[in-house]
């Protein structure tokens, strides 16, 4: 169910009333209950909810001990080595089941059209690596990369997430206990893509085993798929359509013996070239379950695959502006360290809310409105309540949140302009050349379809 724009803008005031918009109380308690370890002796000072919205709170926080946050929220005083404790006991699965649960889309067609395209919602899929720090127990379990030079500086956890592209929320994350490869992931996540989306990915899913995966979810769940496919891969034309397009047969194989083919699988190939104004070319090929010409011509197609960086965007506010350009977790644990990627997931999908309530206050596009000062404003937001409690009355409180958002919704980004400076050095540093031209120019892409040759 998605949340009207009235209940996210009435539920910005405290950070317990957002993660109550994210994930209802009850819900959480029921989910802790469920997949949360067994209870066993007396109850414990700091409930298991507590300990969740505590954790996400934290990392929301960005300075500060875990022990701080959870007595600044909850007024519990409770030790790091307990908290420690609590969150080894606790294990992973218990915080998977409250990802799946808080997860949901937040665009609507009627308010939110650009993130959609032809009533399809427009989805993404990608992985990524975290950081870990380098100690006993992460690095029994973790391996670091290595080079014939070096070896890298810290290991590495694997995760993988589907994010809504018009608002930034993510829809589902898996992580790699078991260092497991972005394919392996991707694999376990289909299984989470939601219903009436179209699902944009790049070239590492543009394989036949991949494809035929999503043309099976894909109808299962009513959903489409539009994905960046290498040039070395074959496929055989069957049909050339009328925009330049074709339909093309893709061997899939055998998943038990790789060498064999275990049949064909049918989809739409577009292969067109973009390029930026004064650029050099670059081919561009792509396959899509979306075989109706003429409700989704072959050019349209070609430009909506660029709207698939805002997953990139999207990493980069996860991994570099939310922990304030901090590169290793925190954890000293691998279960430990799940649980913290699992809450940064989570406290992405709460400023999400906030950031759409905030555009809709201001009745702008999501994504116009700047994350870092999002955070930064609800962080003071929440602060500012919080030492105000039992002083401000609950009309001042409404009015804080209001001018908050006004303030988010104020901060939003412009338009980007045609660069006029050129990027490049003024002065020769040794023996580089000296910049005499421009060579860079920003401005919207020009792409065309390549038509297809027919066998």
């Amino acid at each position: 169910m998605q949340p009207c724009a009235s209940t996210l803008t009435g539920s910005v005031g405290t950070f317990a009333q957002c993660f109550q918009s994210l994930l209802a109380t009850s819900l959480l308690v029921k989910l802790w209950r469920q997949h949360g370890p067994k209870p066993r002796g007396q109850t414990p000072k700091l409930s298991g909810a507590e300990l969740v919205q505590s954790l996400v709170f934290h990392v929301l926080c960005g300075v500060g001990t875990l022990a701080a946050h959870v007595q600044q929220l909850t007024g519990v005083k409770v030790s790091d080595s307990d908290l420690s404790q609590r969150r080894a006991a606790a294990g992973v699965g218990v915080f998977e089941a409250i990802v799946r649960a808080a997860l949901r889309p937040l665009a609507t067609l009627p308010d939110h059209p650009a993130a959609f395209y032809r009533g399809w919602r427009l989805v993404a899929i990608d992985g990524s690596q975290t950081s870990v720090s380098n100690t006993p127990q992460l690095l029994r379990h973790l391996s670091k990369a290595a080079s014939r030079r070096f070896e890298a500086a810290f290991a590495k956890v694997p995760l993988c997430w589907l994010v809504e592209l018009g608002t930034h929320a993510p829809l589902a994350a898996v992580i790699g206990l078991a260092q497991e490869s972005e394919w392996a992931l991707a694999h376990r996540l289909l299984a989470q893509l939601p219903a009436g989306c179209l699902l944009l990915a790049d070239r590492l899913y543009g394989v036949g085993a991949f494809v035929h995966e999503l043309l099976v979810v894909g109808q299962s769940v009513g959903s489409q798929w539009l994905v960046r496919v290498r040039q070395n891969i074959k496929s055989s034309v069957r049909q050339v359509l009328a925009d330049g397009s074709a339909l093309v047969a893709v061997a899939v194989a055998d998943p038990r013996h790789p060498n064999r083919k275990a049949g064909l699988g049918l989809v739409r190939e577009v292969v067109g070239r973009v390029r930026r104004p004064g650029g050099a070319w670059v081919t561009v090929r792509l396959w899509t379950s979306l075989l109706d010409v003429s409700a989704c011509p072959a050019a349209e197609l070609l430009a909506l695959y660029a709207r698939r960086w805002d997953i990139e965007v999207f990493t980069k506010e996860l991994k570099v502006d939310l922990r304030g350009g901090t590169t290793v977790l925190q954890s000293h644990t691998l279960v430990t360290a799940a649980q913290e990627i699992l809450a940064l997931v989570l406290a992405m999908a709460l400023l999400s809310q906030v950031r759409l309530a905030a555009a809709t206050t201001g009745a702008l596009a999501p994504l116009r409105i700047s994350f870092g000062q999002t955070l930064a404003l609800v962080r003071s937001l929440w602060w500012m309540v919080a030492v105000g409690e039992g002083i401000l009355a609950a009309g001042q409180v409404r009015a804080l949140v209001a001018r908050t958002l006004a303030q988010i919704a104020a901060h939003c980004l412009p338009p980007r302009r045609a660069r006029t400076c050129a990027r490049g050095l003024r002065q020769p540093v040794q023996s580089w050349p000296r910049l005499k031209a421009p060579s860079y120019q920003n401005g919207p892409t020009q792409q065309e379809v390549l038509p297809a040759k027919a066998l």
